[in-house]
């Protein structure tokens, strides 16, 4: 899937619990997050983002709270706007 094609996905909300971890991670990546891993609990930072994000696996897929966290995120700082 392309990187628009998942964020679209992301901010339309109908589909989170489909939402792949590892995809999930590199687009925060891609948006200038950087990663901790702390056991099974990967921790995204960026400067200028208050809140951090907190991601951990369910099977291949990110857990579906989580993908509404990052969507809310997504949504407050203008990320993944073309």
């Amino acid at each position: 899937m392309t990187r628009w094609g998942l964020v679209d996905r992301i901010l339309r909300g109908t589909s989170d619990a489909d939402i792949g971890f590892d995809e999930l991670c590199a687009l925060l990546t891609h948006f200038g997050f950087a990663l901790r891993v702390r056991g099974s609990h990967h921790i995204f930072s960026k400067p200028g983002v208050v809140e951090r994000i907190n991601l951990q696996r369910d099977g291949t897929n990110a857990k579906p709270y989580q993908v509404r966290q990052v969507r809310n995120i997504m949504v407050r700082y203008k990320l993944g706007s073309r």
